[in-house]
């Protein structure tokens, strides 16, 4: 392949990276790969990759350069210092908060409403591509006075950044004034990742105004002057940056109250203040204190770049990146009827910029516990007890360090990596960017072990780790969490098929528009390389479910077609199977080693059909057919040793007081599994019945979307009713996308279908929406009896996954048209 037949798309790409000369021929499609990969990468290099702060810059280079932002009302004593922000945190007094517009190739908007700091934030962060070393990036900081404030309020912001690793970080001084720099503060740097660059952190407009007093300190440090103070620290320290702040503010607090004493101390605006020390270390802070609104902008420039970053490029690019914005959004993610308007627009646009805007670059060691015990086969009666004994005594030990590349569930709550969770993120962004999506994919299977096993939480890191109980941070290698990555890798399959045999054509306005985000579906040579790099991971992770997970038929004397397909989840306790992501649902009691879980089963069919389907597309039909086998002995179990004729549902299955195998049925999300993982095809005898319990409002169904557990079962809304009557936005996600899947296919169930598929689809829309705009939050999930959000506040993680819903067909309207298919 020559340079001259690189598909138009990936013309961008390359220009932008400026990897390839005009003469290279590229005979080869691995240079072809590395050379779309170090373009990718320079495009993804820069982002707000520090999800837990509410504005926190880095590159994905471990021990790097980082940068974020404090602030806080500094009016009074009583509420400034409790009032700093810094980290994302439930319950502070937000109003709501989060990417309004985000593209992470371009940059977009952030609006922060903080009702306790009575400011409304805007941050506006822009990639400028350039150079060798992933360009400049730059932030415009907004803030303006709410309601419930005063318009003469006083605010302090904080810029900082540091550097972990190896290179160099200073200030530049043009002047020695230590009342600090009246205009403009430059920071320059260097490291052999990233070369020379400089922060520009601006005066602002001449609209801005600062704090005055009469107070004699005033003489001494006057706010319309920005200070900066300069540390060196341990790199370890570095990522708590606001205990760094408070004790240099400490320190000016200390000083204030000696010198002035406690009858007449400083104005709060003048003593929440750091001492202007500027020069070189390993982390800076630069200090800003307004009056009313304010505006600055924080401008890195590389400098590989052509030009360095100027206020107004900044307004240029700004402009442009939410008019691309816009435009991409509404072609490749219009919401479709009753859903097509300006509301319900920006609602989209929001919540998939959140999903995005939520992805992080994490790098740090984790815990995980190696004792390989054999109570952890979990094969005794009474096995929960062994192995809570074991994990007692249990050594774990720190490995890494690693990274991961990911989206998180939710900023304040679950500021990292969640492997069953991730699978539902990445699916509105297969649409929207394949080639991050893959990214992304490939970053979680490269944390795999020898034995194939990837922990189902990443807390990579000290910073990570701070957010998370510490008997909930160790990582146990005989523990699954369900694969939910092969559902993105079976859309890419389907993306690669429909490209294959689709006619030789001009690239249409869609594809065009896609450019740099698709280039591994628009180049199948690139699509079948990056399978085949990673198809041995892939059949590593898969054994080492069967080998881990595996369910005992042969020695209860179950029947079934298969006596090898079956499947039990390990880290059952009596109420818990936190591995299963369905936490506190209901399961036979007592546990029992001879439990089977459907669900489970249920997965390895879907992974079992999309590790098939990649073997087949790589053309190796040893593996395709053995694959095949499985697939059919699933599924053929599936209903053999869970379908219950009686309870007319699927229901997991235990071994009762006389050694007998029973099924238990708690009707629920559990017992739709087969249908929510595509094991059941529309002429399935069993599809009727899962129909019916889903539309069945004494059961499943309810206004708002499908509840966990069905309203007539004992346990229903019990305990800590986590997965026990609350609906859950990315299983109603599978309910709708299978719905549709049967509605659009002759068959006999197929008006049920599509009258539940178009019913479910505007309730769950609706009600997810009208909580937006009533809360300012997405949420973990919503209450069955009156909609309500709950539990998880700013949960932009799978609840996102109303874009996908959004967009789908609205079938009536498409009966309307004609279509064929309907």
């Amino acid at each position: 392949m020559h340079l001259s037949k690189i598909p138009l798309l990936l013309a961008p790409l390359f220009n932008a990276a400026t990897v390839l000369s005009d003469q290279a021929p590229l005979d080869d499609v691995s240079v072809l790969t590395n050379e779309v990969a170090r373009a990718n990468n320079q495009s993804l290099l820069w982002g707000p990759y520090k999800p837990n702060l509410y504005f926190g810059v880095r590159p994905r280079i471990p021990n790097s350069l980082f940068a974020g932002l404090m602030w806080a009302n500094v009016d009074n004593y009583a509420t400034a210092q409790q009032n700093f922000r810094h980290t994302c945190e439930q319950n502070e007094g937000m109003a709501g908060y989060g990417w309004d517009e985000y593209d992470i190739r371009k940059g977009g908007r952030q609006t922060i409403h903080d009702e306790g700091n009575a400011l409304d934030m805007t941050i506006d962060f822009i990639k400028v591509p350039g150079g060798q070393h992933g360009g400049s990036w730059a932030a415009r900081v907004k803030g303006v006075p709410r309601e419930n404030g005063s318009p003469d309020q006083s605010t302090t912001v904080v810029f900082y950044t540091g550097l972990e690793g190896l290179g160099n970080l200073g200030v530049t001084t043009e002047s020695e004034d230590p009342r600090g720099f009246e205009g403009d503060v430059k920071i320059t740097g260097y490291t052999s990742e990233l070369g020379a660059f400089s922060i520009g952190i601006t005066a602002g407009p001449e609209s801005n105004d600062h704090p005055e007093n009469d107070h004699p300190s005033y003489d001494e440090k006057p706010l319309d002057r920005t200070l900066v103070s300069s540390l060196a620290l341990q790199p370890e320290q570095l990522w708590q940056t606001k205990v760094i702040l408070f004790s240099k503010m400490k320190e000016e607090v200390d000083a204030a109250i000696e010198k002035h004493g406690q009858e007449n101390p400083p104005p709060a605006s003048q003593i929440f203040t750091i001492k202007n020390e500027p020069g070189d270390g390993n982390i800076h802070l630069v200090q800003k204190v307004f009056k009313g609104a304010f505006e600055f902008d924080i401008l890195f420039s590389s400098g590989s770049s052509p030009l360095p970053l100027t206020s107004d490029i900044l307004t240029e690019q700004i402009n442009t990146a939410s008019l691309a914005f816009s435009d991409r959004f509404e072609k490749i993610h219009p919401p479709q009827a009753p859903f097509d308007n300006a509301e319900y627009l920006q609602f989209s646009k929001s919540m998939l910029s959140n999903l995005v805007g939520g992805i992080g670059y994490f790098h740090g060691t984790d815990i995980v516990d190696r004792s390989e015990a054999p109570e952890y086969d979990e094969e005794n009666e009474g096995f929960w007890e062994e192995t809570a004994e074991a994990r007692s005594r249990a050594r774990p030990v720190l490995e890494g360090p690693k990274t991961l590349f990911t989206s998180v569930p939710s900023r304040p709550f679950f500021p990292r990596g969640f492997l069953w969770d991730e699978g539902f993120h990445l699916i509105p962004v297969v649409d929207w960017d394949m080639d991050l999506a893959l990214e992304i994919v490939k970053s979680w299977f490269n944390l795999m072990d020898e034995d194939g096993w990837i922990a189902r939480e990443q807390i990579l890191g000290s910073e990570a780790r701070s957010k998370v109980p510490p008997e909930f941070t160790i990582q146990y290698p005989h523990y699954a969490n369900p694969p939910t990555l092969f559902i993105i890798l079976e859309a890419f399959i389907d993306k690669l098929d429909a490209k294959k045999n689709a006619s030789a054509h001009q690239p249409s306005d869609h594809e065009v528009i896609e450019g740099l985000n698709s280039a591994f579906v628009e180049t199948p040579e690139l699509g079948d390389a990056y399978m085949r790099s990673i198809y041995p991971l892939l059949k590593k992770h898969y054994f080492w479910y069967r080998k881990t997970q595996f369910g005992d038929i042969k020695s209860y004397d179950r029947e079934a077609f298969s006596t090898k397909e079956a499947y039990r989840w390990r880290g059952r306790s009596v109420q818990h199977i936190l591995t299963s992501g369905l936490d506190d649902y209901p399961r036979p009691q007592p546990p029992h080693p001879g439990e089977l879980h459907v669900d489970l089963i249920s997965w390895m069919g879907m992974m079992t059909r999309a590790i098939r389907r990649i073997a087949e597309a790589l053309g190796n039909t040893e593996d395709a057919e053995q694959f095949k086998n499985y697939e059919i002995a699933i599924e053929r179990n599936i209903d053999d040793l869970h379908w219950d004729d009686d309870a007319q549902t699927y229901c997991d299955a235990t071994i009762d007081e006389y050694e007998e195998s029973v099924r238990v049925c708690h009707k629920g999300y559990i017992s739709i599994f087969p249908f929510l993982t595509g094991m059941l095809g529309t002429d399935s005898p069993r599809l009727k019945a899962v129909l019916d319990l889903i539309g069945n409002p004494e059961e499943l169904w309810s206004d708002y979307g499908i509840r966990s557990l069905s309203k007539k079962d004992e346990f229903y809304g019990t305990a800590e009713n986590y997965w026990r009557s609350p609906i859950w936005v990315n299983i109603n996600y599978l309910v709708v996308k299978n719905l549709y899947d049967i509605a659009i296919k002759p068959g006999p169930h197929r008006e049920q279908a599509r009258e539940l598929y178009s019913n479910l689809r505007k309730n769950l829309v609706e009600n997810v929406f009208r909580q937006w705009k009533e809360t300012g939050f997405a949420w973990e999930q919503y209450n069955p009896e009156t909609g309500q959000g709950q539990r998880t506040q700013h949960f932009t993680g799978w609840t996102s996954m109303v874009v996908k819903i959004m967009s789908m067909p609205d079938l009536p309207a498409l009966e309307a048209q004609g279509h064929d298919e309907l």
